[in-house]
């Protein structure tokens, strides 16, 4: 049986940066649609939540909601439901990311019912092992991020490249069709590079775009070498 490769994807992040305030989260997405359409590269954009509809219906390129909480539709007050992004536009989501993290029982529920209302998942792991226990629930991609790398100024790919392979190892022992984002202080073309030579199909980044005087130069560069 030939072995699941997705196109590689660059996911920008816009966490709560004050960028993405007050109109500069479609700013910032058209920007990705732009590179993602001169290029042929699949971008992806995660908006905060509130721009999730409007950048939803404003751009071409994939938009992930940052978070869904393990809830179906009915009493869930304040929570994000899965069914709710997929009813706003979006393509998929993030899950786990490590500055919204939840307990693993509560990762598998939260892919389960984004499985349900065909929402693409992105489940953020720290390590190797907590990819692996991710990869059993059969994300769609499992990004790992060491979190004393983010938002930093060296990329994982220098400080740490083994965890890239030893993720993409591990995940590959549960399944192979789970492929593998890293992030963490990436910011060049270099680093995705490197990244894709160690087993990556892609990067999982924030600040190295969303801070960016330029980020169409800065996104140009992370993708010239794929």
């Amino acid at each position: 049986m030939t072995e699941y490769r997705p196109k590689p994807a660059v996911i920008i992040n816009f966490k709560a940066y004050r960028e993405v305030e007050r109109g500069g989260a479609l700013n910032l997405a058209k920007i990705c649609e732009s590179v993602s359409l001169e290029t042929g590269i699949a971008i992806y954009v995660c908006p905060p939540t509130v721009d999730l509809g409007l950048v939803s219906g404003s751009v071409s390129v994939p938009v992930l909601s940052q978070n869904v909480d393990p809830y179906a539709s009915g009493s869930a007050t304040g929570w994000v439901t899965p069914s709710m992004v997929k009813g706003c536009g979006a393509a998929g989501t993030l899950i786990n990311h490590s500055e919204h993290k939840i307990p693993m029982s509560r990762i598998g529920e939260c892919v389960e019912l984004s499985k349900c209302s065909e929402l693409m998942t992105v489940v953020c792991a720290d390590n190797a092992h907590a990819a692996k226990q991710s990869a059993g629930f059969r994300p769609d991609f499992v990004a790992v991020e060491p979190p004393e790398l983010i938002g930093g100024d060296t990329s994982v790919t220098v400080a740490n490249p083994a965890i890239i392979e030893d993720t993409v190892e591990a995940v590959r022992e549960v399944s192979g069709s789970v492929s593998v984002l890293c992030g963490a202080g990436v910011k060049t073309g270099e680093d995705v590079r490197a990244a894709m030579e160690l087993g990556a199909s892609g990067v999982l980044l924030a600040s190295g775009v969303v801070k960016s005087k330029d980020p169409k130069a800065v996104l140009l560069d992370l993708v010239k070498y794929l």
